[in-house]
């Protein structure tokens, strides 16, 4: 019985007959100076379609790199996002295969790292650190703590990234930047790995290293590489195992360097001298393109002399395909780990980011520190009978508050563009995302609420119990975490800053006039009362007035010396009671939870 071959550790990609197409819809130009009365012109929309590819075929090896060279426009990205599985095809391709046999877009995620043209990675993690979340959340407890610290060495060395392990990536150069990219996509060791420009915006110098960090993968551990390059030199060009020319969306030529200078000679181009021939078929891709329509024209060859590639693939024994595949392609769905490690991870990581994030913790400390201490100097001591003042206090805590977290929407839009990418690869579920993303904020915003409470508290003489304090502790809590959760459910669905804070600040603001302090709700028009009972000032407004208010016989208003009603009669004429105290906070809670999951929801389908 024969022993079975050792393979390389790539996936063998071939695809034939790859399209894709997109619909465009321009406006006619608007005919004024020249329109005359028969000239009846109708302004609406043009719809057609763009061809983007157009009947590609390719073919990655392992243990080779794959250059995808070409003018812009010309298809080089999309027919990358379409071979790591991020995109598909239209129509579907006429045929898609792995290592032999036929292969889905999901088949396609599963074995390829893709890297994108942007490096989208977190500042203020170190190189070492995010290379190591990214090992966890990839690899998942498949490989012991010492396996997985001894492969992050291990691809530092690779990268050359050893002397900046240490660095935040927010302090490293372009080139490290773009290597720490390469890094999160390989670190679990994937058979294929795609790279979109990943020398676009680099001096030679980096971009020479990157591509010969690519070629020292493909070489050392068999792995398929396949990168687009704009316009690479000659020392790069060198590394290329082959060479797929595209323009507008066809293939010119595939194969080495060496074809293609033959391809120019046939097409009658003479290569100058001192000139590289990629670089110089870039350049001459219409007469590329005029001479491969004229070899198009000529007699094709009798089929029976051509093999397509199925057939091709045929000539392999249907057992060793089926072991190829099997060694290449995971055979489960799964995700590297379970749910609740997923959250334990991330959760780990977003502390570093927030502990490390000034304006999300150490400069909001010290503004809610300050703010309370004004606050509380401005409202010092207040006498029993300054309901107003007390009031006032209140809704002015309220709004400053619920006003104060828009400083993290920068923060929040950043972390979506990484959760985008991140849940494409498969890492980890969006829903153990936003669970993370909740829990990581608890310790934080109460660490917040106790800086800012007890100075306004004590200081504006406020209902001197352990217990009155704890509640009103525990609703600027829930306040803080509130506003938190209304700034991720906006910062998920928001295109961009401006848009999210101007939403914001809009939403904000009508929940502050139907909170009841500017006007009561039996003033309020019908059709308005609804708003009443959605803002989210109204129920913390409310615990606020109750927790001090109530019980105990206080005296509230009082005329010519004498007590004229306590602060249960005040609270009656409210509509106010005890039983407001913990029904308030549980709808407080119930918000927090529905700005939570309209968040997840948005992310979910902005994740797909």
């Amino acid at each position: 019985m024969p022993t079975k071959k050792a393979r390389a550790g790539g996936c063998d990609i071939q695809a034939t007959g790859i399209n894709y197409r997109i619909a465009v819809s321009t406006q006619p130009p608007l005919k004024v100076w020249s329109r005359s009365d028969d000239d009846a012109q109708d302004h609406h929309l043009i719809s057609g379609v763009r061809h983007v590819l157009r009947n590609v075929t390719c073919r990655a090896r392992p243990g080779e790199l794959l250059a995808i060279v070409g003018p812009s426009g010309a298809g080089k990205s999309t027919l990358l996002e379409i071979l790591a599985g991020r995109l598909s095809p239209s129509p579907a391709p006429d045929l898609l295969l792995l290592d032999g046999a036929a292969a889905a877009s999901a088949d396609l995620r599963r074995v390829s790292g893709y890297v994108t043209q942007r490096d989208v990675l977190f500042p203020l993690l170190t190189v070492r650190e995010t290379l190591l979340f990214s090992a966890r959340l990839r690899l998942g407890a498949t490989l012991p703590a010492k396996d997985m610290d001894a492969r992050v060495d291990a691809l530092l060395d690779d990268l050359t990234l050893r002397r900046v392990a240490a660095t935040r990536i927010k302090d490293l150069s372009g080139g490290e930047r773009r290597r720490v990219s390469i890094g999160v996509e390989a670190v679990h060791d994937p058979a294929v790995l795609i790279l979109d420009e990943p020398t676009s915006g680099l001096d030679s110098a980096s971009a020479l290293q990157i591509v010969g960090a690519l070629r020292a993968m493909a070489e050392t551990r068999g792995r398929t590489v396949l990168l687009s390059i704009h316009q690479p030199g000659a020392r790069i060009v060198k590394m290329f195992d082959s060479v797929l020319l595209l323009a507008a969306g066809s293939v010119l030529h595939h194969g080495t360097v060496d074809q293609l200078r033959c391809l120019l000679a046939d097409a009658g181009l003479l290569l100058p001298p001192h000139v590289d021939a990629v670089e110089f078929s870039i350049d001459s891709v219409d007469a590329l393109r005029t001479h491969r329509r004229r070899l198009t024209q000529q007699p094709q060859a009798p089929a029976s002399s051509r093999r397509t590639l199925q057939q091709l693939f045929q000539l392999h024994s249907k057992q060793q395909v089926a072991d190829e595949v099997a060694e290449c392609v995971p055979t489960t769905n799964s995700y590297a780990n379970s749910r609740a490690r997923e959250v334990a991870v991330l959760t780990q990581r977003f502390f570093k980011n927030v502990a490390r994030t000034r304006q999300l913790f150490a400069c909001r400390t010290v503004c809610m520190l300050v703010a309370g201490l004004a606050l509380g100097s401005i409202f010092y001591d207040l006498g029993e009978d300054k309901v107003a003042e007390r009031v006032g206090l209140f809704a002015f805590l309220l709004t400053f508050l619920l006003s104060s977290t828009t400083e993290a929407l920068p923060i929040f839009l950043q972390e979506r563009e990484i959760l985008a990418k991140e849940t494409s690869s498969g890492a980890y579920r969006v829903s153990s995302y936003a669970v993370a993303n909740a829990l990581v904020f608890l310790p934080f915003q109460l660490a917040l609420a106790v800086v800012f409470a007890a100075p306004v508290y004590w200081l504006a003489g406020l209902r001197r119990t352990a217990a009155a304090f704890g509640y009103f502790l525990l609703v600027v809590w829930l306040i803080l975490y509130t506003a938190n959760s209304v700034v991720v459910c906006f910062a998920a669905a928001a295109p961009d800053f401006v848009v999210g804070n101007a939403a914001i600040q809009g939403v904000m603001g009508s929940f502050f006039l139907f909170s009841g302090y500017f006007i009561a709700r039996s003033a309020m028009p019908g059709c308005w009362v609804f708003m009443h009972y959605l803002s989210l000032f109204k129920w913390p407004f409310e615990a606020l007035l109750v927790n001090e208010f109530a019980g105990g016989g206080r005296c509230a208003v009082r005329l010519l010396g004498a007590c004229v009603a306590t602060g249960d009669e005040v609270l009656r004429r409210e509509g106010l009671g005890e039983e407001c105290r913990w029904r308030n906070v549980g709808v407080m809670v119930a918000f927090m939870a529905v700005y939570r999951v309209l968040g997840y929801a948005v992310l979910r389908v902005r994740c797909k």
